[in-house]
C-alpha cells in the first residue's frame, strides 16, 4: 500500500506532464541527477531509465522506504534526508561531474530550495524545478515588472531562468489550490560578468529591495549609506533619483554597486 502524505505533498499524477518534466532536462545519460522530493516515484520511474545515475532526496522516511524497495540502488540512491541540508558538492565531487536537478518543490520552501540551489552553483550544471505558479513568475520576472524583486535577481543573478509550461491543480493528487509551473534554470552565474563580488553585492541587493514602496535612494538612506555617496552614484550611473530597485536590471544595479564601492 503507497505510504500516506504526511508533509502536505502534492503527487503528480498526468503522465504527458511527467515526460515533459524530465524531457525538459535533456540528455543525462551521462549525467548524475538530484531529484528533490520524489514522493512516490512519478519522475524517478523515467530518470531511472534515462540518467547515468538518480539521487532521490526525500525527507519522508515511509516514502523513502518504498522508494528503496521499487528502485535498484545501482540506478536510484534513495537518500532519506532534508534537501536543505544536502551536500550537492559533496555528490559532485564524488561522480566527478555537476549534477543536474530536478524536483517539484514544496510550496512552503521553494524560496530557500532556490537559494540553497544558487549556493551551490559550483556543483550545478542545469535545474528543471516545478513550483507555484506565482513564485515562478518571481523568479523569472524583468525589471519593471510587477513581479520583479529581490527573489527574481537573487536566481538570475547565478543564472538565466525561462518558463517553460505551466499545470493545473487537476494534474496532481490531492490536487493543490494553486496552478504548478515548471522552469528551467541553468547555471552560469554572473558576478566576474559583472565585475560584483558576491559578498557584498548581495547585501547591498537585500539593502536595495528592503522597502518596496520606497525609492533606491530612501532604501540605500535606510540602510545606513550616507545620502552624498548615493547622490554621487546614481548621478555617476545615470540614475533617476526617484527611481525604485523593481525598475533597475541587474547590470544597473551592479554599476550602481560599483560606485557606491569606490
Amino acid at each position: 500500500m503507497p505510504s500516506k502524505p504526511k508533509l502536505g505533498q502534492n503527487f503528480l499524477n498526468d503522465t504527458h506532464a511527467i515526460e515533459r518534466i524530465v524531457a525538459a532536462l535533456g540528455d543525462c545519460s551521462n549525467t548524475t541527477v538530484v531529484e528533490i522530493g520524489p514522493g512516490r516515484g512519478a519522475l524517478t520511474r523515467l530518470l531511472a531509465n534515462r540518467a547515468a545515475h538518480v539521487l532521490a532526496v526525500e525527507l519522508d522516511p515511509d516514502l523513502a522506504t518504498d522508494l528503496r524497495a521499487e528502485f535498484p540502488p545501482d540506478r536510484v540512491t534513495v537518500i532519506s534526508h532534508d534537501v536543505l541540508s544536502f551536500d550537492f558538492a559533496a555528490a559532485a565531487t564524488q561522480v566527478g561531474h555537476k549534477l543536474a536537478v530536478i524536483g517539484n518543490l514544496p510550496y512552503y520552501i521553494t524560496s530557500p530550495i532556490l537559494l540553497k540551489l544558487a549556493a551551490c552553483h559550483s556543483a550545478l550544471d542545469r535545474a528543471i524545478l516545478m513550483m507555484q505558479r506565482e513564485v515562478a513568475d518571481r523568479v523569472a520576472a524583468g525589471p519593471g515588472s510587477r513581479d520583479y524583486g529581490l527573489l527574481s535577481v537573487s536566481v538570475q543573478l547565478y543564472g538565466p531562468v525561462e518558463k517553460l509550461f505551466t499545470l493545473p491543480p487537476s494534474a496532481f493528487s490531492p490536487p493543490p489550490d494553486v496552478h504548478s509551473t515548471v522552469i528551467r534554470w541553468r547555471f552560469a552565474p554572473r558576478f566576474a560578468s559583472l565585475a560584483v563580488d558576491c559578498s557584498t553585492f548581495i547585501p547591498f541587493l537585500r539593502q536595495a529591495f528592503a522597502q518596496k514602496r520606497k525609492t533606491l535612494a530612501n532604501s540605500l538612506r535606510a540602510a545606513g549609506i550616507a545620502p552624498e555617496s548615493i547622490a554621487l552614484a546614481l548621478e555617476r550611473t545615470g540614475v533617476d533619483p526617484l527611481i525604485r530597485a523593481e525598475a533597475l536590471s541587474i547590470e544597473s544595479l551592479a554599476a550602481i554597486w560599483k560606485s557606491l564601492s569606490r
